[in-house]
């Protein structure tokens, strides 16, 4: 996947990529008549549904109500995801499997996930994204509730992985919300914001989960589900349904084509970094860093619980930082410096041999992670523009994630059975490095207006 996207993107590097947004937004495929006729009226269209959402226009410079509304789900969808974490492997292992066994409920999550996303990305242009939002945490809200109650191992798997469906719907439909409704001077601070309060909800969510373990391991995934239902009341009530009306008025958004991003470098990079980021700051991280922790440093559970927690620490610090930089000075600096730092910690990672080295470039790693993903997801949302349906074309961008995710883990530790955990995360880190190479001949797409913009004014 790597390599192909390369290509396609150096065999154009001597010529001038037209597609880009920097220059041009990309437009409505050639044989959307309808589409190409009323561009500026889909624009329109979509500010206006923006403001309607929100019941108003939101001030400058300030967050606008509905995105408020889905960073207070995400960390609630965060926070009960954190408290079944713990608990999972265990319940699983409770019906007398073996350890494959029992890690094979989460990578049933995770594949779901990537073989539903094509067809998340089609419901989320068919219905719209609210409604889709709203369906998949049913879905995962559901699939948790019918996990509690599951009587064997192989019901377990199945409920699992129907939950995996329906977090492939709100995932891509939250992104869907956020490129309609966030301005394009504020999509790097939006996207910072988002990733922020997923990543307190599962930093707090395994600590409740600890608190909980003496309801029982059914408790957790009750709890979870109740949570899931809470964030579909609040959705429901505060955020308005602003495609119904479109579709009334004549004014629907025209769905884009996955082909159509493809012509513009920035997603193509995107897609690259995006499976790098998976595979390692999502798969070997959480994989092998515990395992690296006892067999190479020689230390316990405890120092890489604390390289873990350092990771998040080092993400949440960067993330109040880099999503209002990047809608300062550009979407790519920022993407090229996290990817930079992040692989190059990662290398130094497998590397190690002290508590103290291990603990700094986790650290570091963290910060890089937290630095790359505002602008990537940024990027992307400046791709597909307020004027266009993107489901499609946001589930090929998560699909790279979840792609990563999971053949991380699997790749790389089959490399440090083979080789060390050197070349492990020695091969990750160097991924993360390609990345960066990906995204050096693209244009930026942060509109040049936003650059001379200085902070807002704070209300007094």
């Amino acid at each position: 996947m790597i390599t192909l996207l390369m290509s396609h993107k150096l065999q154009g590097v001597s010529r001038p990529d037209p597609r880009d947004p920097a220059e041009h937004p990309v437009p409505a495929s050639p044989d959307d008549a309808r589409a190409a006729a009323t561009a500026s009226d889909a624009a329109a269209a979509a500010s206006t549904a923006s403001d309607d959402a929100a019941g108003k226009p939101a001030p400058r410079g300030r967050v606008p109500e509905p995105i408020k509304v889905l960073i207070a789900a995400a960390f609630v969808i965060a926070l009960g995801y954190g408290i079944v974490a713990p608990v999972l492997p265990q319940f699983a292992a409770s019906f007398g499997v073996g350890v494959a066994a029992a890690s094979a409920v989460i990578s049933a999550f995770a594949l779901c996930r990537l073989v539903f996303a094509p067809a998340s990305g089609a419901v989320v242009n068919t219905l719209g994204e609210r409604p889709t939002y709203l369906i998949g945490l049913i879905v995962v809200a559901l699939s948790s509730a019918a996990t509690a109650f599951a009587q064997t191992y192989g019901q377990l798997l199945i409920f699992r992985g129907l939950g995996g469906i329906g977090s492939t719907m709100f995932t891509v439909s939250a992104m869907g919300l956020i490129v309609r409704l966030a301005p394009p001077t504020m999509r790097g601070r939006v996207s910072g914001y988002y990733a922020t309060a997923f990543l307190l909800g599962g930093i707090l969510g395994p600590v409740l989960g600890g608190l909980l373990a003496g309801l029982g391991m059914h408790a957790p995934f009750l709890i979870y589900a109740g949570a899931l239902l809470v964030a579909v009341l609040v959705v429901y009530l505060r955020l308005k349904d602003e495609t119904i009306g479109a579709r009334r008025t004549g004014r629907a958004q025209p769905p884009m084509r996955v082909r159509e991003a493809l012509d513009a470098g920035a997603y193509r990079a995107a897609l690259v970094s995006s499976f790098s980021t998976g595979w390692t700051a999502m798969g070997v991280r959480v994989a092998l860093v515990p395992l690296l922790a006892v067999q190479v440093v020689g230390e316990g559970p405890a120092v890489a619980g604390l390289a873990l927690a350092l990771f998040a620490v080092g993400n949440a610090a960067a993330l109040t930082v880099t999503g209002r930089l990047t809608d300062r000075v550009g979407r790519k600096p920022l993407v090229l410096t996290g990817l930079l730092v992040c692989g190059l910690a990662t290398i130094g990672v497998g590397l190690s041999t002290s508590v103290v080295a291990f603990a700094v470039l986790s650290l570091l790693s963290g910060v890089g992670s937290g630095t790359l993903n505002p602008g990537q997801q940024a990027a992307v949302a400046d791709v597909i523009g307020p004027d266009r349906a993107g489901g499609r074309v946001l589930s090929r961008y998560q699909m790279c994630a979840d792609a990563g995710q999971i053949a991380g883990p699997v790749l790389a530790g089959a490399l440090a059975d083979a080789a060390g955990f050197g070349w492990a995360f020695g091969i990750s880190g160097a991924l993360m490095l390609l990345a960066a190479v990906a995204w050096l001949p693209v244009r930026d797409t942060l509109p040049p207006e936003s650059r001379t913009q200085g902070p807002a004014p704070r209300r007094k």
